[in-house]
């Protein structure tokens, strides 16, 4: 195994995505500020196919990952979002999002940036319209007050002047979504090195005589690996640097973040078996089928990679000074996110834990996202006075006089478990 070549193959990845995955990042913080869960709600309630639709279109642009969109996605649902909507913006969000459209581009070219989002809308329509027709009977929402203001997204606190709000997204982009995502790009970044460099290109060639069961290998491999939308993006393109066709590496790109274990769990809890199954149904039938679309019908012509394996390591030598900056800026704020914020994090928890009263473990915090979901479910309930939530250990330490029950119930309400 030649290091010197993997590590030269990762750069030359991480310096082509990083002006493209920084613009998504901002683009994402924006958002997050801008665009709240009340305000999304609003347009996701009854049934039939239009709020099927705003949900799909709310969900595409939205860069949250599988285990980031739960929080939210049940959020919507106590506010008022029907199941089939809430069904069809779980099945877009994960899929897609500005900041891994954006990263699509610089690294596999303008068509695969343009069918993805497509890809992800179609089968959103598709899955929420099934729940819709064919989910059952539709249950009750729980009444809004029982989500509580800081879990939902309550809009009604003191407005913030506009220098500040924009100050928050750009915290939230660059911090807190590099923190929500950064783990799986690394994942990625390194999983599409290492294939690049050390698996040689005979290895796939079975795979590629045999399109359709190529695909249901990878779907099987990405469900339970689970890497998020921007991670899966240097995978899929080192699988087609191997020799495997655009289909099956689109594939990767659309299977892999919308369904995990969690997120199966989670939403067979909320919405039930069947709606779950149609949730799978939708994912895995939409990857295969555009997959295939784009094999069969498509112009080979169109998915040239921008990247060659051959020239990567000469485009990071030869990189400009902008793609330098911004490559030198996304290491920093991984390792900041990623390393420099947990080690603080983690010593101000050793300093209070101490004072704390009570110790409740949470199942299904898998990223920065839900645990600080949990941790703003919870400092919002009534007699709390300080809580530090442990992603790592999946304990929350609760200082204060706070019901039992009731902190279950507003945990379990985000969607997540406590024991």
């Amino acid at each position: 195994m030649n290091i010197t070549h993997i590590f030269q193959s990762l750069g030359a990845i991480v310096f082509e995505m990083a002006p493209y995955i920084l613009l998504g990042f901002l683009f994402a913080g924006l958002l997050n500020e801008f665009v709240k869960p009340r305000t999304m709600a609003r347009h996701l309630s009854g049934r039939g196919l239009l709020p099927v639709v705003k949900a799909a279109a709310l969900g595409v642009p939205l860069p949250l990952c599988s285990c980031g969109v739960l929080p939210t996605a049940v959020s919507l649902r106590r506010r008022g979002a029907s199941r089939a909507a809430s069904t069809s913006f779980l099945i877009a969000t994960p899929q897609t999002g500005v900041d891994s459209i954006a990263a699509t581009y610089s690294l596999l070219g303008l068509p695969f940036a343009l069918i993805r989002p497509i890809a992800a809308l179609v089968g959103a329509v598709a899955g929420g319209w099934a729940v819709d027709r064919f989910g059952g009977k539709e249950r009750a929402s729980d009444d809004a007050a029982e989500c509580g203001a800081d879990l939902c997204g309550d809009e009604t606190s003191q407005p913030l002047s506009l220098p500040r709000r924009l100050l928050r997204a750009v915290s939230y982009g660059f911090v807190d979504m590099v923190g929500s995502v950064g783990g799986w790009l690394v994942v990625g970044l390194i999983v599409a090195a290492l294939i690049t460099v050390t698996v040689p290109d005979s290895f796939f060639a079975a795979l590629s005589d045999n399109r359709l069961l190529a695909m249901l290998a990878v779907v099987a491999v990405a469900v339970p690996m689970y890497v998020c939308a921007t991670g899966s993006i240097p995978i899929a393109m080192s699988l087609m640097m191997k020799g495997l066709s655009p289909g099956i590496a689109f594939v990767m790109l659309m299977a892999g973040p919308a369904a995990n274990f969690a997120s199966v769990m989670i939403l067979s809890r909320t919405n039930g078996r069947r709606a779950t199954m149609i949730y799978i149904a939708s994912v895995v039938v939409t990857a295969i089928g555009f997959g295939l679309l784009i094999d069969c019908l498509l112009p080979d012509s169109w998915f040239v990679l921008p990247v060659s394996a051959s020239g990567a390591c000469h485009q990071a030598e030869s990189a400009g000074w902008f793609t330098m900056a911004c490559g030198a800026l996304l290491i920093m704020l991984l390792i900041y996110s990623l390393v420099v914020q947990r080690l603080i994090k983690r010593r101000h928890n050793h300093k209070i834990v101490k004072e704390m009263n009570k110790d409740y473990r949470i199942k299904g915090m898998d990223c920065p996202h839900c645990s600080a979901t949990v941790e703003r479910t919870i400092r919002g309930l009534e007699g709390v006075e300080e809580v530090s939530v442990d992603m790592a250990k999946g304990v929350a330490h609760v200082r204060g006089n706070v019901d039992d029950a009731a902190l279950a119930r507003a945990v379990e309400l985000a969607g997540f478990s406590v024991e």
